[in-house]
């Protein structure tokens, strides 16, 4: 009897993952509506960089920048890890990177964490020496910061600490959250890992350190009392500036903030579960001269 239920549950499972012409054609627009929300997000994020799109004959999407054509999904089936790892840019988005207020260590999700290193270079430098040519010290209220000129990152850090000084000029408890300040550019990898931190990149900044801000110092009980303290109205100020807060990973890193603007974008605009029912599926975003050429792009090329 048991061996027939088997059977049964199986021959029915077959049916509606390889028979079921429906659900494939849902999987199939779903999939390119999440394609489309990222490029939008992405050519949003970075107009400068970004020069066109381009799919290859065997459906490959490409992003070109600076002459250069960047994998936008590599379609390899990926473990978590695997996504940390060797992420493309697809797995850079995958993970919706919640805005709203948190009180305790997220489970589960990283999203930031996954850095397509190979976009990252063409935007800020393939090698040390050509990173530190697009350095800049960037004066602040909260002092001279040096930090990558590209892609705006520097301006927008520049907007973040001038924002995060007046918050701190109403309460002055928020001092002790910014200074001092711990680093930004620093040309270095992640410890125990042979990848590139952030920092190197100059578009990551550590804001005042506590023996309880990193997931490999202290337990996730430990964490979330941080984060719980945190402050709620330092976060955004962050967030609303193109910068994802190490706070919302499960492997938490709450003194660091990285610049990373699609990822607040695509949070912002598409935050939600993919409907097929929306009328179109750009529907949130702000429609302006700007939105509407990208739109167009990417409508006749996918």
């Amino acid at each position: 009897m048991k061996y027939k239920l088997f059977i049964i549950s199986t021959l029915f499972l077959f049916n509606i993952l390889t028979l079921n012409p429906m659900a494939l054609e849902n999987e199939d627009n779903l999939y390119i509506i999440n394609c489309k929300r990222d490029i939008l997000t992405l050519m949003m994020a970075y107009p400068d960089e970004i020069e066109d799109i381009e799919v290859s004959e065997d459906g490959f999407i490409y992003l070109i920048l600076n002459n250069k054509k960047i994998i936008y999904d590599d379609k390899k089936e990926k473990n978590k890890y695997e996504k940390i790892s060797n992420a493309d840019i697809q797995d850079t988005l995958e993970v919706v990177y919640p805005l709203g207020d948190i009180n305790s260590v997220v489970e589960g999700i990283d999203p930031g964490r996954a850095r397509a290193y190979i976009f990252l270079s063409n935007i800020y430098g393939e090698n040390q020496s050509e990173i530190e040519k697009n350095l800049s010290f960037f004066s602040t209220s909260c002092g001279n910061i040096m930090f990558n000129k590209n892609a705006k990152a520097g301006e927008a850090l520049k907007k973040s600490l001038d924002e995060a000084k007046k918050l701190a000029e109403k309460d002055s408890k928020i001092n002790n959250y910014i200074f001092p300040i711990s680093g930004s550019y620093n040309y270095r990898v992640i410890q125990d890992t042979g990848r590139l931190s952030p920092h190197a990149y100059g578009i990551a900044i550590d804001l005042t350190r506590n023996d309880s801000d990193y997931w490999k110092w202290v337990d996730k009980s430990k964490g979330s009392k941080r984060i719980e303290g945190y402050p709620k109205e330092l976060v955004r100020v962050f967030e609303n500036n193109g910068f994802v807060w190490g706070g919302k990973w499960e492997h938490f890193d709450i003194l660091h903030f990285e610049y990373r603007p699609e990822i607040i974008l695509k949070s912002k605009f598409f935050g939600d579960k993919l409907d097929l029912n929306k009328k179109e599926w750009y529907e949130g975003v702000p429609i302006n001269e700007q939105t509407e050429e990208i739109i167009k792009i990417i409508n006749n090329k996918l």
